[in-house]
């Protein structure tokens, strides 16, 4: 077990944090937002943030909601981020639900979950309406997010804050009081995967506050700090690193206008610190070395590189002179990435610290609250996941002859079960140890190198293990693939043909190659797959490829769904 890099604050629950930290940062800005005058900032303080979550709290606990289940939906905003606290710190159980399911899915997570309310954005409004009319679930109070006013059987958030306002105005003290057992399930989340199969987890206050405690001892933000909040807030990563940790930090956070818009909005707001999925980092990287070579100053950046990377080794950096203008065209005040939710590779790892970028990259499941080790302050090493954080310990589950096994996770962050699901929580929390379903490997110095799912894991019939991500990320760095799906194919002698599937970007495809017609495609991308193959030993050898313009399908934090993409090419 680590040793913590800061001395920080314990919590004894969300509430417990909210309460203190408010104190501390009470007028610094917590929420930023655009105005209509170009260049200013509208801004809600830590004071202000937290005199609504009580004002709304307060309210809920007036309209019979105490103890209840109530679950939150919707787009990234700042209603969902009081929503969500004004549940969690004295009036209920909160559950945070993707708002990018179907109807049905959305439908069905209600039921099983036993909600009896529910906010939701403007964008769900047709689905509530259904749900009213069928009257098949718990809900009792429809909440909406943008409403101004109450109306036909909905509440409006603006009112019940309004309204929650006058009732500790006259002296009502039941949510401000409210004692929170931060033993007992706090917040109920949904793992990702169709509705049959997706799990119901159970995360205490307890969880919670030592994950934070985990990331603040570990990576610092200071009240300067301003985040832009872009993934979706349901999930635990955005959740957790995204929103609870910087609120606890006294930070700012700004949420960005969509995929499109991030690097007009990193620079627009002078975002200093961001956490994302890896994909979006390899894309800003890729068009960060596009935009240097057509200047045709990529030869003389790699230059700067060798020297920059040389004095670092006697203490001296000077990368951020050096490529001034670079960071003016990313963002002059960016000083931190995080890298959550899938593997980043270690090249752009190394592309972004070249250039004098940092870029952590984090590893976590929803089970573990979630983060469990992260590159850090204090301990980077490309192509890990860091060390295990300071509360937790970690170990490989039978490792081969290569030390490779299931990664084994255990301390406080580990979920109290899944909802109603004995034999699933059995299955995964054996004697306090969490199975992540993901195989890795540690080095002598406590590094953690993951190396693929255990479930995706194809077994040849030689005994040999090949893992689908090792390889995706080779065919990923081949010029003009957007994304690839490594699979086996069964064969008639029992064993299995190594293929993948190839997303192609059509204009860099023409660019680089000249050619047009998809066979011509399919014969320049099997050329570089081959080449690709003779880096490798044989039977890691890529045997046949499919091509296609069409995106992968993929969960909201754009991980592969696997199970889904098969069904499109068996």
């Amino acid at each position: 077990m680590r040793e913590p890099i800061y001395k920080v604050e314990k919590y004894r629950d969300i509430k417990d944090m909210i309460n203190k930290t408010g104190e501390k940062y009470a007028d610094r800005p917590a929420y930023l937002f655009r105005t209509e005058e170009p260049g200013k900032l509208r801004e809600i303080t830590h004071r202000e943030f937290r005199e609504q979550i009580k004002q709304l709290g307060t309210k809920l606990i007036n309209m019979g909601l105490k103890d209840k289940r109530i679950a939150v939906i919707g787009e990234n905003c700042y209603e969902w981020a009081v929503s969500y606290l004004s549940i969690v710190t004295g009036t209920g159980i909160v559950v945070p639900l993707d708002k990018a399911l179907p109807e049905k899915e959305i439908e069905s997570l209600i039921i099983r979950s036993e909600v009896e309310a529910i906010f939701y954005t403007e964008k769900y409004e047709e689905i509530m309406q259904k749900l009213k009319e069928k009257g098949n679930t718990k809900i009792k109070c429809f909440i909406s997010m943008n409403k101004q006013e109450n109306n036909n059987g909905v509440y409006s958030f603006k009112k019940l804050i309004e309204e929650g306002k006058k009732l500790i105005d006259n002296g009502d003290r039941k949510f401000i009081d409210a004692k929170i057992n931060p033993d007992t399930m706090g917040i109920m989340l949904f793992t990702s995967g169709t509705t049959a199969m997706s799990k119901a987890v159970m995360l205490s206050h307890k969880n919670i506050v030592s994950n934070l405690f985990d990331i603040s001892s570990v990576i610092k933000l200071v009240p300067e700090d301003r985040m832009l909040s872009f993934l979706p807030l349901h999930h635990t990563f955005e959740s957790t690193v995204g929103f609870l940790y910087p609120i606890s930090c006294g930070c700012a956070i700004l949420f960005c206008d969509g995929i499109r818009h991030i690097g007009d909005n990193i620079k627009e707001f002078d975002i200093t610190v961001m956490i994302s999925v890896p994909a979006l980092f390899e894309g800003m990287y890729r068009k960060v070395k596009k935009g240097i070579e057509k200047k045709g100053k990529w030869q003389t950046v790699e230059k700067g590189i060798k020297i920059s990377n040389f004095l670092r080794k006697f203490g001296i950096d000077i990368r951020k002179k050096l490529f001034k203008e670079v960071h003016e065209a990313v963002g002059t005040k960016l000083r931190l990435f995080v890298a959550g939710g899938a593997a980043l590779d270690p090249d752009y790892e190394k592309g972004f610290l070249d250039l004098g970028f940092t870029i952590y990259q984090g590893y976590g499941l929803t089970e573990s609250s979630p983060v469990i080790a992260a590159e850090d302050d204090k301990y980077q090493r490309l192509g890990s996941i860091g060390k295990a954080f300071p509360s937790m310990e970690v170990k490989i589950d039978k490792p081969n002859e290569e030390g490779i096994g299931e990664l084994l996770a255990k301390g406080p962050t580990i979920m109290l079960g899944y909802y109603n699901n004995q034999e699933a929580t059995k299955e995964t929390i054996e004697d306090g140890w969490l199975h992540t379903g993901d195989l890795a490997k540690i080095d002598k110095d406590g590094y953690i190198f993951i190396t693929g799912r255990k479930k995706f894991v194809i077994v040849l019939k030689n005994g040999k293990n090949i893992y689908p991500e090792e390889l995706e990320a080779l065919v990923n760095k081949i010029e003009g693939v957007k994304e690839s799906f490594v699979y086996g194919r069964p064969e008639d002698d029992g064993d299995f043909k190594i293929c993948a599937k190839i997303v192609y970007d059509k204009d860099i495809i023409k660019e680089i190659y000249n050619v047009e017609d998809e066979e011509e495609i399919k014969n320049v991308l099997w050329t570089e797959v081959k080449k690709m193959n003779k880096q490798m030993p044989a039977y890691k050898y890529i045997r046949e490829i499919t091509i296609t313009e069409k995106e992968l399908i993929k969960t909201t934090t754009q991980k592969i769904k696997r199970h889904e993409e098969i069904k499109t090419v068996m």
